[in-house]
């Protein structure tokens, strides 16, 4: 049986799908060499999140990005690995911010050590990722740089909230552009570097990403909702539980229909309440906010698709075009 390559790409040309296969076991052998510390306790907690799996959708879009230069540059696993090593860094952080008790359905570093091991594991991930960054020239340092910055200004605006007057629904767009888009597109623009491709590649790839990078993040956040099962790695609903405010519940929020003024009152803050949890997410799941969020995440991949056009056809560009289907297909 073949192989499936993540994140449900299903009808890709076979020819590049078993090129993104051997990509992808080099960048898996390569991610646990650079996890690999001379103190075996920082090897333990580093591996954690490395052997929890994931998608690896971003080496996955950087190998793609490569196949528009040379597919078997040097440089191409080593891009796709600092990608990823600051995803999973930012991984760290996140569930020490959110007190995540799960990450891909195992313990979080926080919940199986404390705050202090998963923070210092988190730095230790970015410093190893500049690290093949550094071996890999100026320009990819730089970009992994502007995008570090990006993801620590769009987690700070999560963090502050959406100033006096801001439209929140367009601030938590932004927020996502710079917490999720940021990397996924630098993983894109890595690719095309790291393989020669050129300028106007990594330009229409950088764009696609950033649209699918808030697509992607967005039909998570409706799975979180409308999902009835912990595929996803937590428990469904955890971010209504918590006060967390996605799309959907900005969007509830921002209605004055009647109708759905309980909806309102219940998401108005964090649901600890069992019962008032199970009303809350039954109630936002028939509402007209979560269709309205559904619609949102069309409008995102549809303008990712959009952002192709300059690239040329073939497989690669019908494997990223793809990518925009399975990402709706989720959300559905």
């Amino acid at each position: 049986m073949t192989e499936a390559l993540p994140f449900g790409l299903s009808h890709v040309d076979e020819g590049l799908a078993e090129r993104l296969r051997t990509g992808l076991d080099d960048v898996e052998l390569a991610l646990r060499k650079a996890v690999t510390s001379d103190y075996p306790f920082v090897t333990e907690t580093s591996s954690h999140l490395v052997n929890a799996g994931g998608k690896r959708f971003r080496p996955l879009l950087a190998l793609v990005a490569a196949q528009y230069g040379d597919p078997d540059a040097p440089g191409n696993i080593p891009g796709a690995v600092v990608a990823e090593l600051t995803h999973l860094a930012t991984l760290y952080h996140d569930d020490v911010m959110d007190e995540a008790p799960l990450r891909r359905g195992a313990p979080s570093a926080n919940a199986r050590w404390d705050n202090t091991v998963a923070i210092l594991t988190g730095d230790f991930l970015f410093a190893r990722a500049a690290d093949i960054a550094a071996d890999l020239g100026t320009d990819i340092v730089r970009l992994q740089a502007r995008t570090f910055e990006r993801l620590c200004t769009g987690q700070i605006r999560e963090t502050v909230g959406p100033a006096e007057g801001e439209d929140a629904v367009a601030h938590h767009l932004d927020v996502l552009a710079g917490k999720t888009g940021s990397l996924i597109a630098a993983a894109g623009r890595m690719g095309a570097m790291t393989s020669g491709a050129p300028e106007s590649v990594a330009v229409a790839i950088a764009a696609y990403g950033e649209k699918f990078g808030i697509a992607f993040q967005l039909s998570d956040d409706i799975l979180d909702i409308a999902s009835e099962s912990e595929d996803s790695g937590k428990t469904p609903g955890t971010d209504l539980r918590e006060g967390i405010r996605t799309l959907p519940v900005l969007l509830a929020l921002r209605s004055t229909d009647p109708e759905w003024a309980r909806l309102r009152e219940l998401v108005s803050g964090p649901l600890v309440d069992d019962d008032l949890h199970a009303e809350a997410l039954g109630l936002i799941r028939r509402s007209p906010a979560l269709a309205e969020a559904r619609e949102e995440v069309v409008r995102w991949a549809e303008s990712a698709r959009a952002e192709l056009a300059p690239l040329p056809p073939g497989p690669v560009t019908d494997a990223l075009s793809q990518m925009c289907d399975v990402v709706v297909d989720r959300s559905v």
